[in-house]
């Protein structure tokens, strides 16, 4: 019985056919069809129950070698995973997920480190809106997230990391550049792009104009600033957006940001998981090397 045997049975079975078991194992289906033959004259007996060309079950001794097989190739995985831990390289999985603006702003780099350092790390990173994110760490579907700081709630371990601040959006060459002290009644005489309903941040901005008796005329609604960003440069409206502070994440283009610190207090990104839950020294290491980073 050789490797490549073992292999090719356990796919056959798993997979269902021998198409898919061919594709997954790297042969064709003929050199295949060969290999469990090949098993079941050194065995001397059926394997499988051919019922089609399609179709087949497993006899007594197939089911008998599928648990083998199954055995000795998840105790290979695990023979892999301590020899590469030894050679310093560890094997595992991390899944990581945060909004669109945070990846596409701050983490290609980064991410492209940390797999040049752990090349056998399986890393899944997921684009989410930050409430989804943060649920999807309680949940226990990924080990981290990256968020704002008051998008977490206190049952989450929460690493504080880049300090992030509110700011107005405008063209280049809109009038509020001129007003020296901004109230909340000069940002609503104009048409606003906001975020959807049902973000915090939208309800937040909504009960300040409340409080002070205004109505703003929404012209669009984005969660997306690289979208927002582009009508405000249009002359669509104006626009908030949650930036890093210090960083422009949007630099290049014909807009100009405005400090709200009056309306806004500063948040942080921060890296969330699960209290309790013992990360693996490559994801603290992940944590270690954009903690570390000061772009």
């Amino acid at each position: 019985m050789e490797w490549q045997q073992i292999i090719g049975f356990y796919q056959l079975v798993t997979q269902g056919s021998f198409t898919r078991a061919a594709y997954a194992s790297y042969r064709t289906q003929s050199a295949l069809s060969q290999q469990i033959r090949k098993l079941e004259d050194e065995f001397q007996c059926q394997l499988i129950n051919r019922i089609s060309r399609k179709k087949f079950t497993l006899t007594p001794a197939g089911e008998r070698l599928y648990t083998f097989a199954a055995s000795v190739l998840g105790e290979y995985d695990t023979v892999v995973d301590d020899i590469l831990a030894i050679r310093g390289l560890p094997r595992g999985k991390l899944k990581i997920a945060a909004p669109f603006t945070t990846l596409y702003h701050l983490f290609p780099e980064q991410f492209r480190s940390f797999l040049e350092i752990f090349p056998y790390v399986e890393l899944t990173i997921f684009d989410r809106p930050q409430n989804q994110a943060v649920e999807m760490v309680r949940a226990g579907e990924i080990d981290m997230a990256i968020v704002l700081e008051s998008h977490a709630t206190k049952d989450l371990d929460i690493r504080r990391w880049k300090q992030v601040e509110t700011v107005l959006i405008v063209p280049d060459k809109h009038p509020l550049l001129k007003v020296k002290e901004k109230t909340l009644a000069d940002i609503v005489g104009y048409p606003l792009i906001l975020p959807p309903k049902s973000t915090e941040s939208r309800r937040f901005f909504e009960k300040l104009c409340e409080a002070e008796g205004l109505r703003c005329r929404v012209i669009m609604e984005s969660g997306n600033v690289e979208l927002s960003s582009r009508y405000v440069e249009a002359g669509i409206g104006i626009s908030f957006a949650s930036i890093v502070s210090g960083l422009n994440p949007l630099r290049g283009r014909k807009i100009k940001f405005l400090p709200l610190t009056e309306y806004f207090m500063p948040d942080y990104l921060a890296v969330v998981s699960r209290k309790g839950n013992h990360l693996p020294a490559y994801a603290e290491n992940f944590i270690t090397l954009i903690m570390g980073n000061g772009t």
